[in-house]
């Protein structure tokens, strides 16, 4: 009987090591991280559900300095593309969110927490490019995605918007493309979060802009742009010969 509860102690002891271990690993990685205390858990739960359920493989690595600001763009094929890349990231990626979802419920808190861009589907939003600026500017990193919907159709890409191109190049940082491949999606925004997948993230080299810097209102530059991430992003996919295009009718910034 001695014996049974020394066996019982010992183990208690292992696994109380064990979580402790465990916690102060999380503690450590944390205070490496540019995640607020608040932040962290949701990025651990990005993790597990990223190699867990959706086996995510990551090839690349981000190709600026922790400190640098950039633009980030990739391809759209469900509403949860910005896990994958957040998680291949390993840092805060300010995404522009469609500002309807911000009135769903949890969902705002939630992207308010995870310092997130309200944007308007239509014309110009003005004050989510500024806001977009501040954060590169200051050595973050915003998410966009060109196409400005999930692409459910067979096309590698749909039609680019510029206004990657735009924050850019007011902001004077690079962009950085981005491929995911295999990315779950049942039509719905959480119903591909129960959806097995084998996904994969491609992160490209970073596009150095400043041989444009100050020519954004110059015709033409934006939209030459675009199509030079669009098509960066299809060659990441494995689609070299992919020729995109440009959304909608001439599109000129706003001052």
């Amino acid at each position: 009987m001695f014996g049974e509860t020394g066996t019982h102690i010992f183990a208690g002891v292992v696994l109380a090591a064990l979580l402790f271990g465990l916690f102060a690993w999380a503690i450590l990685a944390w205070r490496r991280s540019s995640f607020t205390p608040l932040q962290y858990p949701f990025f651990l739960f990005h993790i597990f559900m990223s190699r867990m359920v959706w086996r995510t493989r990551v090839t690349g690595k981000l190709p600026i300095s922790r400190q640098q600001g950039a633009v980030l763009v990739g391809n759209h094929r469900s509403s949860i593309d910005p896990s994958f890349i957040q998680v291949a990231a390993d840092r805060v990626v300010h995404w522009m969110i469609a500002s309807e979802y911000w009135k769903v419920p949890f969902l705002g808190w939630f992207f308010r927490l995870a310092e997130c861009i309200p944007a308007n589907r239509g014309g110009i939003d003005t004050a989510a490019i500024k806001m977009a600026m501040r954060y590169t500017q200051n050595g973050g990193i915003v998410g966009m995605f060109p196409e400005g919907t999930i692409n459910t159709t067979d096309k590698v890409l749909l039609p680019g918007r510029p206004g990657a191109a735009l924050v850019a190049l007011k902001s004077r940082v690079p962009v950085v493309p981005v491929f995911v491949h295999n990315a779950p999606y049942d039509g719905t925004m959480l119903g591909c979060f129960i959806m097995p997948a084998k996904v994969r993230v491609v992160i490209g080299a970073a596009i150095d802009l400043s041989e444009y810097y100050g020519r954004e209102r110059e015709d033409g530059v934006l939209q030459e742009l675009t199509l030079r991430f669009m098509k960066e992003i299809a060659r990441l996919g494995g689609h070299p010969d992919f020729e995109p295009q440009i959304a909608g009718r001439r599109w000129k910034p706003e001052s």
